[in-house]
């Protein structure tokens, strides 16, 4: 995220981000901490990006909340709208029991590749 997300910096974001919005399932980890200013036009986008992951079936997560910005959040009350995380890791993780049946089984093929028997 850029480190101010205000009405410009929100359009400009969103249109870059839009691509990953719009593919089936949507998973996407925004890192607020960066962020030192976030204004009304920053939360109504990053609310705009979270109901639209929610129609693709897909979700938002938020992480590594700097200061300010959990502050906007809190004062807003938009902070419960989301799920909030202390790390990247922690948000990317929390993705892992949902992932779609295609990819769970294609990571499962990664750890357990296949073996050549004999016939």
């Amino acid at each position: 995220m850029p480190a101010r997300v205000d009405a410009r910096t929100a359009r400009e974001f969103l249109r870059d981000v839009q691509p990953f919005l719009t593919i089936d399932r949507p998973q996407l980890v925004f890192d607020l901490s960066q962020v030192v200013r976030l204004d009304a036009a920053g939360v109504e986008m990053l609310l705009h990006c979270m109901s639209q992951a929610h129609r693709r079936d897909g979700d938002l997560k938020l992480a590594a909340l700097s200061a300010q910005s959990a502050v906007v959040l809190e004062l807003t009350r938009t902070e419960r709208l989301f799920e909030i995380y202390d790390s990247c890791t922690d948000a990317i993780r929390s993705f892992s029991g949902f992932l779609p049946n295609a990819m769970r089984l294609q990571l499962l093929d990664r750890r357990h590749p296949p073996t050549a028997t004999a016939a």
